[in-house]
């Protein structure tokens, strides 16, 4: 084959096991021959309506199959697939759009009210592909795919080309678009194949949303890759997943922390059946070592790691045999990967200081999609990845991340950037000025909170005032929850914010 990238996949993997289930959705079981029928198909379509080499795809919608299919025939044809975080207002859907260039939006039903909004603002792709109930306009997926020829397609796709532009919210205050190569992914994924042990008789469920590195890259790509099979989730229930556990007999899983402490808060954990898992993989945030003990007490490999989506996100990777004795660890290195803890000067520091993670490898990111300075400011000449997280490493190489960007609030496993929220804050029309910080919280591990100043002028307003602001301009999850009002924020001599005695002052729970 001359397409050396992912969207040779499914064809590579219909030589060997054809007939085995790839995917099941809504209890709806995929073979992997009618999954590359229906990619062929879809890229037939997809080139009919004007898609070819370097073209932007977009995908708006919860974990469903054809998150995949349109992965994939886009990597058929050349094209790049922009995933889009379907938490996204309307706003920022826009945004990534235009920003990608998109030629294309595929969108799920429950994304009709988001693209339809989209749309009336002008803004938006080319073409609309609905998967259900197409609107005036729209081109329908499923009659994309029936009417198209399954002929067998072979572009000459490298490694080195690009397949996903992944947006990543960013301390400036818009998502950056990270620019993921058919090579990154393939090493990720190849990572994964090594560290985490995956086998061919594999059940994956994946619960976690696809158009998060995590949720694709650690966990339904490598399985596809191996032969395994992949459970689809389109949202989070903590019973529900229990009960799909047992269902297909999972052997393996990946979510964030708070997912974790859900289903073992769950009434039915402690008599559920969880015998056929392997190992339970977790990540997007610190996990707290109550969590793994009440993994471990179960008898479970509870195993962690530590990435981003510039690095695809393989960072760094605790297996299930180290996971007792280095608990609490996010690990070492992925295999193909490399990571140092470097003080100021970029040296190593010695075992237990604190310093900066850098990583370096195959699955680094090639930059970020049209931001040269922004690409130029987090990798270096050397090629190493400046993550911003601070952490520490042991003598043996195993590294405990301790704290995070200065400014980063990871609110169940999403990443929130309080200057995309301040952007909009700024927006109000009595607030004069403001910050966002990160409070504990019990549910969510830590959510945001907006510290204002109201103009002289402007009269009295309320906490639920701003928060209503705040909805329909940005994703639920970004918006703070709550809101404190102050005369003055804390200064330095030169006016710069002093977000240290904010969170001093402020940051109580």
């Amino acid at each position: 084959m001359r397409n050396q990238g992912i969207g040779s996949w499914t064809a590579r993997r219909v030589r060997k096991t054809p007939d085995k289930v790839a995917v099941i959705h809504e209890g709806r079981g995929t073979t992997y021959r009618q999954l590359h029928e229906r990619v062929l198909r879809l890229a037939h379509g997809l080139r009919r309506v004007g898609v070819g080499r370097g073209d932007r795809v977009a995908y708006l919608g919860p974990n469903h199959p054809a998150f995949l299919e349109v992965l994939f025939a886009a990597g058929v044809l050349g094209a790049v697939f922009v995933p889009l975080n379907m938490r996204w207002a309307p706003a920022e859907v826009a945004h990534a759009l235009a920003d990608s260039g998109s030629a294309v939006l595929v969108y799920a039903p429950e994304q009709a009210a988001v693209v339809q909004a989209v749309r009336e603002n002008g803004a938006g792709p080319l073409r609309v592909v609905a998967l259900d109930r197409p609107a005036a306009g729209e081109d329908s997926y499923e009659e994309l795919i029936a009417s198209a020829a399954a002929d067998p397609i072979d572009e000459p796709v490298t490694l080195d080309d690009l397949c996903l532009i992944m947006y990543t919210s960013g301390t400036t205050g818009r998502p950056k678009g990270a620019m993921l190569t058919h090579g990154n992914l393939t090493w990720n994924t190849v990572n994964v194949l090594v560290d985490v042990d995956l086998a061919s008789d594999e059940v994956t469920l994946v619960v976690a949303p696809l158009f998060h590195t995590a949720g694709l890259n650690m966990t339904c790509l490598p399985t596809l890759v191996k032969g395994g099979t992949v459970v689809l989730l389109p949202a989070f229930d903590a019973a529900d997943v229990l009960r799909q556990i047992e269902a297909h007999r999972v052997t393996y899983m990946f979510g964030v922390p708070t997912m974790y402490n859900a289903i073992a808060a769950c009434p039915r954990w402690a008599d559920a059946d969880l015998s056929s898992l392997r190992q339970v993989n977790c990540g997007g945030a610190p996990v707290p070592e109550a969590t793994i003990r009440t993994y471990q007490r179960r008898g479970l490999a509870f195993s962690q790691g530590y990435g981003m989506t510039e690095t695809s996100p393989g960072a760094l990777y605790l297996t299930r045999e180290m996971s007792e004795a280095k608990a609490g660890t996010a690990g070492v290195p992925h295999f193909f990967t490399d990571v140092r803890v470097v003080g100021p000067d970029l040296t190593d520091v010695a075992p237990g200081e604190k310093g900066e993670i850098v990583v370096s490898g195959p699955n680094v990111m090639r930059g970020y999609w049209r931001r040269p300075a922004d690409t130029a400011r987090a990798i270096d000449r050397d090629g190493w990845f400046h993550s911003g997280d601070v952490a520490t490493a042991d003598e043996d190489g195993y590294v405990a991340v301790v704290d995070r960007l200065k400014d980063m609030i990871i609110s169940g496993g999403e990443n929130v950037y309080p200057a995309e929220v301040e952007s909009v804050l700024h927006e109000h029309p009595a607030i004069a000025e403001c910050t966002v910080i990160g409070v504990p919280d019990d549910r969510w591990g830590e959510v945001g909170r907006a510290v204002v100043t109201v103009k002289p002028a402007a009269g009295t307003t309320s906490e639920q005032d701003v928060l209503a602001f705040l909805r329909g301009r940005l994703a639920g999850y970004k918006i703070p929850k709550s809101v404190v009002f102050v005369d003055e924020l804390p200064q330095s001599a030169t006016g710069k914010l002093l977000k240290e005695l904010v969170r001093a002052r402020y940051g109580a729970s």
